[in-house]
């Protein structure tokens, strides 16, 4: 059992457990959303909340425009939905800190530098998307 995992990346399991239409829907809203590369590999290293998160004196590093605490929450639920991000637990539950999922690590993985922008065609579907998901 210990070695029927596969050890490439391109055949780890969470690519093998990821549909494309998934991976693709996610990888929309990390380019339409406001959260810069080194955000995302802060959550690689640590929980944060979006209390923390606003209180945070490089936010402008994290982010490519100031967020509020129920912006950057707004946001969070998003990600959550898509399966980049998790709640964190502790020993009395879920938290209110998130954290980076496999299937957002592998998505990260996808940009060297910077994650691109979405142009404003692409932002308004997500947008859509988000607001009506049945469309």
């Amino acid at each position: 059992m210990h070695g029927s995992r596969p050890s490439s990346a391109s055949g780890s399991l969470s690519s093998s457990l990821n549909d494309p239409r998934s991976l693709e829907r996610a990888a929309s809203a990390l380019r339409c959303l406001p959260f810069r590369q080194a955000f995302y590999q802060l959550l690689s290293a640590e929980a944060i909340s979006s209390e923390e998160l606003q209180q945070r004196a490089d936010q402008p590093q994290l982010t490519f425009s100031p967020l509020g605490s129920d912006r950057a929450e707004d946001h969070f639920i998003w990600l959550i939905r898509v399966g980049v991000l998790r709640r964190e637990v502790d020993g009395q539950g879920l938290t209110e800190r998130v954290r980076l999922t496999p299937m957002g690590r592998e998505l990260l993985e996808r940009w060297s530098a910077e994650i691109p922008r979405a142009s404003l065609l692409e932002r308004l579907r997500h947008g859509l998307r988000r607001r009506w998901p049945r469309l």
